[in-house]
Protein backbone atom coordinates (compact mmCIF):
# COMPACT_ATOMS: atom_id res chain seq x y z
CA UNK A 1 0.00 0.00 0.00
CA UNK A 2 1.30 3.37 -1.06
CA UNK A 3 0.34 6.67 -0.44
CA UNK A 4 0.77 9.81 -2.87
CA UNK A 5 0.50 13.87 -2.19
CA UNK A 6 0.56 16.41 -5.00
CA UNK A 7 1.55 19.67 -4.04
CA UNK A 8 -0.10 21.65 -6.34
CA UNK A 9 -0.46 25.80 -6.92
CA UNK A 10 -4.13 25.47 -5.87
CA UNK A 11 -4.43 21.87 -4.06
CA UNK A 12 -2.95 19.80 -2.34
CA UNK A 13 -4.12 15.68 -3.43
CA UNK A 14 -3.86 12.68 -1.31
CA UNK A 15 -3.76 9.20 -2.66
CA UNK A 16 -3.87 6.11 -1.02
CA UNK A 17 -3.75 3.06 -3.21
CA UNK A 18 -2.61 -0.16 -3.94
CA UNK A 19 -0.52 -0.94 -7.85
CA UNK A 20 -2.22 -4.00 -9.17
CA UNK A 21 -1.08 -5.17 -12.97
CA UNK A 22 0.26 -1.56 -13.26
CA UNK A 23 -3.25 0.13 -12.36
CA UNK A 24 -3.69 2.17 -9.84
CA UNK A 25 -6.66 0.71 -7.27
CA UNK A 26 -7.67 3.49 -5.61
CA UNK A 27 -8.56 3.22 -1.57
CA UNK A 28 -8.89 6.43 -0.58
CA UNK A 29 -9.00 10.10 -1.88
CA UNK A 30 -8.59 13.41 -0.29
CA UNK A 31 -8.24 17.15 -1.02
CA UNK A 32 -7.20 20.69 0.31
CA UNK A 33 -6.93 24.29 -1.96
CA UNK A 34 -4.32 26.51 0.21
CA UNK A 35 -3.38 27.77 -3.06
CA UNK A 36 0.07 28.33 -2.43
CA UNK A 37 0.68 30.00 -5.91
CA UNK A 38 -1.33 33.22 -4.81
CA UNK A 39 0.49 35.52 -6.03
CA UNK A 40 4.03 33.80 -7.15
CA UNK A 41 3.61 34.93 -10.38
CA UNK A 42 4.39 38.48 -9.69
CA UNK A 43 6.21 38.07 -6.49
CA UNK A 44 8.26 35.32 -7.16
CA UNK A 45 7.57 34.64 -3.65
CA UNK A 46 5.77 31.45 -1.62
CA UNK A 47 4.36 33.97 1.06
CA UNK A 48 4.20 32.68 4.64
CA UNK A 49 0.32 32.43 5.38
CA UNK A 50 0.25 29.83 1.78
CA UNK A 51 2.55 27.98 3.36
CA UNK A 52 1.68 27.66 6.64
CA UNK A 53 -1.87 26.18 4.92
CA UNK A 54 0.49 23.78 3.00
CA UNK A 55 1.78 22.47 6.04
CA UNK A 56 -1.69 22.05 8.00
CA UNK A 57 -2.98 19.96 4.99
CA UNK A 58 0.13 17.73 4.84
CA UNK A 59 -0.11 18.01 8.88
CA UNK A 60 -4.04 16.43 8.14
CA UNK A 61 -3.15 13.96 5.62
CA UNK A 62 0.28 12.52 7.96
CA UNK A 63 -2.39 11.77 10.68
CA UNK A 64 -4.95 10.18 7.89
CA UNK A 65 -2.53 7.58 6.80
CA UNK A 66 -0.85 7.13 10.37
CA UNK A 67 -4.37 6.23 11.80
CA UNK A 68 -6.51 5.08 9.15
CA UNK A 69 -3.94 3.51 6.73
CA UNK A 70 -0.95 2.15 9.01
CA UNK A 71 -0.17 -0.28 6.24
CA UNK A 72 1.24 2.45 3.93
CA UNK A 73 4.86 1.81 4.04
CA UNK A 74 5.91 4.56 1.31
CA UNK A 75 4.77 8.10 0.98
CA UNK A 76 5.46 10.35 -2.13
CA UNK A 77 4.70 14.04 -2.13
CA UNK A 78 5.85 15.85 -5.01
CA UNK A 79 6.08 19.51 -5.82
CA UNK A 80 4.96 20.94 -9.27
CA UNK A 81 4.72 25.18 -10.55
CA UNK A 82 4.54 27.68 -7.76
CA UNK A 83 7.60 25.88 -6.58
CA UNK A 84 9.13 25.64 -9.57
CA UNK A 85 8.74 29.45 -10.13
CA UNK A 86 9.75 30.34 -6.54
CA UNK A 87 12.72 31.79 -5.12
CA UNK A 88 12.44 30.53 -1.88
CA UNK A 89 11.44 27.13 -3.08
CA UNK A 90 14.11 26.04 -1.01
CA UNK A 91 13.11 27.52 2.47
CA UNK A 92 9.56 25.75 1.71
CA UNK A 93 11.26 22.63 0.71
CA UNK A 94 13.67 22.84 4.18
CA UNK A 95 10.16 23.52 5.99
CA UNK A 96 8.03 20.91 4.75
CA UNK A 97 10.85 18.52 5.48
CA UNK A 98 11.35 19.70 9.21
CA UNK A 99 7.41 20.20 9.90
CA UNK A 100 5.97 17.07 9.12
CA UNK A 101 9.56 14.45 8.01
CA UNK A 102 8.00 14.67 4.57
CA UNK A 103 10.91 14.84 1.48
CA UNK A 104 9.38 16.37 -1.12
CA UNK A 105 10.36 15.50 -5.20
CA UNK A 106 10.23 19.06 -7.05
CA UNK A 107 9.43 17.88 -10.79
CA UNK A 108 9.92 19.64 -13.69
CA UNK A 109 7.49 20.54 -16.34
CA UNK A 110 8.82 17.99 -18.32
CA UNK A 111 8.58 15.38 -15.50
CA UNK A 112 4.86 16.86 -14.74
CA UNK A 113 3.39 15.96 -18.04
CA UNK A 114 4.72 12.50 -18.11
CA UNK A 115 3.43 11.40 -14.33
CA UNK A 116 -0.11 13.27 -15.38
CA UNK A 117 0.26 11.16 -18.61
CA UNK A 118 0.79 7.91 -16.49
CA UNK A 119 -1.77 8.86 -14.13
CA UNK A 120 -4.64 10.03 -16.70
CA UNK A 121 -4.43 6.68 -18.39
CA UNK A 122 -4.48 4.89 -15.20
CA UNK A 123 -7.97 5.24 -14.46
CA UNK A 124 -9.11 5.64 -18.28
CA UNK A 125 -9.27 2.88 -20.40
CA UNK A 126 -7.47 3.61 -23.84
CA UNK A 127 -7.24 1.18 -26.43
CA UNK A 128 -3.64 0.05 -26.87
CA UNK A 129 -3.01 1.46 -30.19
CA UNK A 130 -5.35 4.73 -29.90
CA UNK A 131 -3.19 7.98 -29.19
CA UNK A 132 -3.54 9.57 -25.84
CA UNK A 133 -3.55 13.18 -25.73
CA UNK A 134 -3.57 14.00 -22.37
CA UNK A 135 -4.28 17.87 -20.77
CA UNK A 136 -3.21 18.70 -17.16
CA UNK A 137 -4.66 22.46 -16.57
CA UNK A 138 -2.64 23.31 -12.96
CA UNK A 139 -2.85 26.32 -10.84
CA UNK A 140 0.90 27.58 -12.50
CA UNK A 141 1.19 25.23 -15.26
CA UNK A 142 -0.55 23.58 -17.98
CA UNK A 143 1.01 19.76 -19.02
CA UNK A 144 0.25 18.18 -22.21
CA UNK A 145 1.46 15.12 -23.33
CA UNK A 146 0.75 12.66 -25.83
CA UNK A 147 1.62 8.54 -26.36
CA UNK A 148 0.33 5.25 -26.28
CA UNK A 149 -0.41 2.71 -23.03
CA UNK A 150 3.12 2.15 -24.27
CA UNK A 151 4.53 5.40 -22.65
CA UNK A 152 4.61 9.29 -23.41
CA UNK A 153 5.97 10.18 -27.41
CA UNK A 154 5.54 14.00 -26.89
CA UNK A 155 5.53 15.89 -23.82
CA UNK A 156 5.68 19.93 -23.18
CA UNK A 157 4.98 22.42 -19.87
CA UNK A 158 3.42 25.58 -20.49
CA UNK A 159 3.83 28.46 -18.05
CA UNK A 160 0.16 29.33 -17.86
CA UNK A 161 -2.79 28.16 -15.31
CA UNK A 162 -5.68 29.12 -14.14
CA UNK A 163 -4.18 30.79 -10.84
CA UNK A 164 -1.24 32.34 -12.64
CA UNK A 165 -3.80 33.85 -15.62
CA UNK A 166 -6.74 34.50 -13.37
CA UNK A 167 -3.81 36.67 -11.72
CA UNK A 168 -2.86 38.28 -14.83
CA UNK A 169 -5.53 38.62 -17.24
CA UNK A 170 -9.59 38.27 -15.31
CA UNK A 171 -8.76 41.52 -12.72
CA UNK A 172 -12.20 42.65 -12.50
CA UNK A 173 -15.45 40.18 -10.97
CA UNK A 174 -16.81 39.43 -13.31
CA UNK A 175 -14.29 39.76 -15.97
CA UNK A 176 -14.16 42.73 -18.66
CA UNK A 177 -14.90 41.40 -22.21
CA UNK A 178 -11.96 42.96 -23.06
CA UNK A 179 -10.24 40.59 -20.42
CA UNK A 180 -11.77 37.29 -21.58
CA UNK A 181 -10.51 38.57 -25.20
CA UNK A 182 -6.69 39.38 -23.90
CA UNK A 183 -6.54 35.83 -22.04
CA UNK A 184 -7.86 33.80 -24.75
CA UNK A 185 -5.81 35.54 -27.21
CA UNK A 186 -2.39 34.69 -24.76
CA UNK A 187 -3.59 31.05 -24.62
CA UNK A 188 -3.87 30.67 -28.31
CA UNK A 189 -0.38 32.30 -28.41
CA UNK A 190 1.32 30.22 -26.41
CA UNK A 191 -0.47 26.78 -27.50
CA UNK A 192 1.11 27.93 -30.80
CA UNK A 193 4.73 27.90 -29.46
CA UNK A 194 4.64 24.34 -28.89
CA UNK A 195 2.47 22.38 -31.39
CA UNK A 196 1.77 18.98 -31.42
CA UNK A 197 1.58 16.61 -34.19
CA UNK A 198 -1.45 14.13 -33.86
CA UNK A 199 -2.21 10.83 -35.79
CA UNK A 200 -5.19 10.13 -36.95
CA UNK A 201 -7.12 7.87 -34.11
CA UNK A 202 -6.17 10.34 -31.05
CA UNK A 203 -8.46 10.38 -27.57
CA UNK A 204 -8.01 13.12 -25.96
CA UNK A 205 -8.42 13.58 -22.33
CA UNK A 206 -8.47 16.14 -19.63
CA UNK A 207 -7.64 15.44 -16.04
CA UNK A 208 -7.40 18.18 -12.97
CA UNK A 209 -9.94 20.57 -11.26
CA UNK A 210 -11.18 22.08 -14.13
CA UNK A 211 -12.22 19.01 -16.17
CA UNK A 212 -13.12 17.26 -13.08
CA UNK A 213 -15.29 19.82 -11.71
CA UNK A 214 -16.78 21.14 -15.08
CA UNK A 215 -17.95 17.34 -15.80
CA UNK A 216 -19.43 17.18 -12.07
CA UNK A 217 -21.39 19.96 -13.00
CA UNK A 218 -22.90 18.81 -16.35
CA UNK A 219 -23.42 15.14 -14.26
CA UNK A 220 -24.99 17.52 -11.71
CA UNK A 221 -23.20 15.92 -8.99
CA UNK A 222 -23.20 17.56 -5.62
CA UNK A 223 -19.57 15.94 -4.77
CA UNK A 224 -16.88 14.07 -6.85
CA UNK A 225 -17.60 10.85 -7.67
CA UNK A 226 -14.60 9.04 -9.38
CA UNK A 227 -16.93 6.31 -11.47
CA UNK A 228 -18.98 8.79 -12.76
CA UNK A 229 -16.37 11.57 -13.55
CA UNK A 230 -13.52 9.05 -15.62
CA UNK A 231 -15.07 9.12 -19.12
CA UNK A 232 -16.95 11.47 -18.97
CA UNK A 233 -17.57 13.62 -22.55
CA UNK A 234 -17.13 17.17 -22.56
CA UNK A 235 -17.86 18.80 -25.82
CA UNK A 236 -16.53 21.23 -27.16
CA UNK A 237 -19.81 23.52 -28.27
CA UNK A 238 -21.41 23.26 -24.64
CA UNK A 239 -17.99 24.46 -23.44
CA UNK A 240 -17.93 27.17 -25.05
CA UNK A 241 -21.63 27.94 -24.62
CA UNK A 242 -20.83 27.40 -20.39
CA UNK A 243 -17.98 30.18 -20.74
CA UNK A 244 -20.51 32.57 -22.55
CA UNK A 245 -22.70 31.92 -18.77
CA UNK A 246 -20.33 31.69 -16.70
CA UNK A 247 -18.26 35.14 -17.56
CA UNK A 248 -21.33 36.52 -16.62
CA UNK A 249 -21.45 35.31 -13.02
CA UNK A 250 -19.67 36.63 -10.18
CA UNK A 251 -17.57 34.66 -8.08
CA UNK A 252 -20.47 34.46 -5.23
CA UNK A 253 -23.17 33.65 -7.90
CA UNK A 254 -20.74 30.55 -9.52
CA UNK A 255 -19.92 28.83 -6.04
CA UNK A 256 -24.10 29.49 -5.44
CA UNK A 257 -24.24 27.43 -8.67
CA UNK A 258 -22.02 24.61 -7.18
CA UNK A 259 -21.08 25.36 -3.79
CA UNK A 260 -19.52 22.17 -3.23
CA UNK A 261 -17.91 21.55 -6.64
CA UNK A 262 -16.58 24.97 -6.68
CA UNK A 263 -15.25 26.09 -2.93
CA UNK A 264 -11.61 27.27 -3.32
CA UNK A 265 -11.87 27.42 -7.32
CA UNK A 266 -14.61 29.44 -7.76
CA UNK A 267 -12.69 32.53 -9.08
CA UNK A 268 -10.44 30.44 -11.18
CA UNK A 269 -12.82 28.24 -12.95
CA UNK A 270 -13.79 30.53 -15.62
CA UNK A 271 -9.91 30.73 -16.77
CA UNK A 272 -9.12 27.06 -16.48
CA UNK A 273 -12.42 26.68 -18.86
CA UNK A 274 -10.67 29.35 -21.43
CA UNK A 275 -7.78 27.00 -21.25
CA UNK A 276 -9.64 24.06 -22.07
CA UNK A 277 -11.49 25.82 -24.86
CA UNK A 278 -8.71 26.94 -26.03
CA UNK A 279 -6.69 23.44 -26.43
CA UNK A 280 -9.56 21.85 -27.70
CA UNK A 281 -9.54 24.95 -30.51
CA UNK A 282 -6.39 24.98 -31.13
CA UNK A 283 -6.28 21.04 -32.17
CA UNK A 284 -9.59 21.02 -32.83
CA UNK A 285 -11.13 18.64 -31.09
CA UNK A 286 -14.89 18.40 -30.75
CA UNK A 287 -14.66 16.55 -27.34
CA UNK A 288 -12.56 15.58 -24.40
CA UNK A 289 -12.48 12.56 -22.09
CA UNK A 290 -12.36 13.08 -18.25
CA UNK A 291 -9.94 11.44 -16.17
CA UNK A 292 -9.43 11.85 -12.61
CA UNK A 293 -6.34 10.53 -12.34
CA UNK A 294 -3.30 12.87 -12.20
CA UNK A 295 -0.04 13.51 -11.02
CA UNK A 296 -0.25 11.56 -7.85
CA UNK A 297 -1.41 8.45 -9.62
CA UNK A 298 1.75 8.52 -12.26
CA UNK A 299 4.06 9.28 -8.97
CA UNK A 300 3.24 5.66 -7.88
CA UNK A 301 3.41 4.24 -11.11
CA UNK A 302 6.64 5.48 -11.73
CA UNK A 303 8.13 5.15 -8.71
CA UNK A 304 6.91 1.48 -8.71
CA UNK A 305 8.85 0.81 -12.42
CA UNK A 306 12.32 2.45 -11.02
CA UNK A 307 12.22 -0.08 -7.92
CA UNK A 308 12.26 -3.01 -10.68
Amino acid sequence: MKAAIDIGTNTVLLLVAEIVDNNVRVLHEEQRIPRLGKGVDSSKVLHADSIERVITSLKEYKAIIENHYPKVDEVIVTATSAVRDAENKKTFIEQVKERTGYEIQLLSGNQEAQYTFEGALSVVNVEPKIAAFVLDIGGGSTEVALGTKSGVTNYHSFDMGSVRYKERFLIHNPPYNEEVFECRDEIKRLFSKKKFKLPKEVMAIGVAGTATSLAAIDLQLDEYENEALNGHVINRQKLSKSIEIFSLHTYDQLLELSPMLLKGREDIFLTGLLILEGFMKFYNLEEIKVSTGGIRHGALLINKKDQK
